[in-house]
């Protein structure tokens, strides 16, 4: 199985690696500029170094077309696909020099990538089969890289949640509270929002869930909710309102949550907590 979504926006993609490579090289390679003569070509194999899901492969095409756009790139890994150890997902052929100079920030937005879409797929896979339960991501990016992440994350398998604030709407606690109680907060959201828009509210007890759903809630978060109050809230609202489980939620325990029958596990570890997949570069001169 296999996951190979749209990229995000080249401008995007663009913006990223240009501010990557900026901070990365600053003014210039002083140590590849003494040591490698300028016409000195290499061959270079970007390999796995364990089994991961790749993703990045327009990410690291950009990386080398800003570098030097004589550099070649050529990929052997589609999006979402498995790849396994010592497997070759890329072939890179150009300046010695230029290959150094984009190596780091490759690496680092690939490998960040891979783990990102790696931990994804694991959380997916763990659902039953055939459940129409989503793992979606959150808001809990790497500042600046929200939008790899998000690519890297629907290459995994799963879903993204909102883009940023201004893309749904999203009652979480502290709205809450400042507006006086769960219903008051609905109330405000939705003489406020579009009449398009759907109105999620975050709970923290059941009480709050009953409220929300009488309140006018189309989807409901239950934050940090045990499994038995979840079973109790999908048996009272499944079909009437879109349940949303986030908090405390392992791999072990998506199975149980996904039986249950919620709607969407949102699981911000996906992105705040995913280890850099191990990637390497390995060069030689290209005869």
């Amino acid at each position: 199985m296999s996951f190979a979504p749209p990229p995000p926006p080249r401008s995007t993609v663009r913006e990223i690696v240009a501010r990557a490579l900026a901070e990365d090289i600053g003014r210039g390679d002083v140590t590849s500029e003494a040591c490698i003569e300028p016409t000195l070509a290499y061959r270079a194999e970007l390999r796995a170094r364990e089994r991961l899901v790749f993703s990045g492969g327009p990410v690291l095409a950009e990386v080398f077309a800003q570098v030097d756009p004589q550099v070649r790139v050529e990929l052997h890994a589609e999006e979402g696909a498995w790849v396994e150890p010592k497997a070759s997902v890329a072939t890179l052929r150009g300046s010695a020099r230029s290959l150094l100079l984009g190596e780091r920030v490759a690496l680092n937005l690939l490998q960040r990538m891979c783990g990102v879409a790696t931990l994804t797929r694991r959380h997916v896979e763990a659902l039953p089969e055939g459940s129409r339960t989503r793992i979606a991501d959150t808001r809990k990016t790497t500042p600046g890289l929200r939008a790899l992440e998000r690519y890297a994350v629907r290459c995994g398998g799963g879903f993204n949640h909102r883009e940023d604030l201004s893309s749904a709407v999203l009652i979480k606690d502290n709205h809450v509270a400042a507006a006086g109680g769960v219903a008051a907060a609905i109330q405000r959201a939705r003489a406020y929002a579009p009449h398009t828009s759907r109105i999620e509210c975050e709970v923290d007890t059941e009480a709050q869930l009953r409220e929300a759903v009488e309140a006018g809630a189309e989807i409901v978060l239950l934050d940090n909710f045990q499994d038995d109050a979840v079973a109790r809230a999908v048996e009272a609202f499944h079909g009437k309102v879109v349940l949303e489980v986030s908090g405390g939620v392992t791999l072990e325990r998506i199975p149980r949550l996904a039986t249950m029958g919620v709607d969407v596990i949102s699981v911000g570890a996906l992105t705040h907590s995913a280890r850099a997949a191990d990637l390497g570069l390995d060069f030689e001169v290209e005869s």
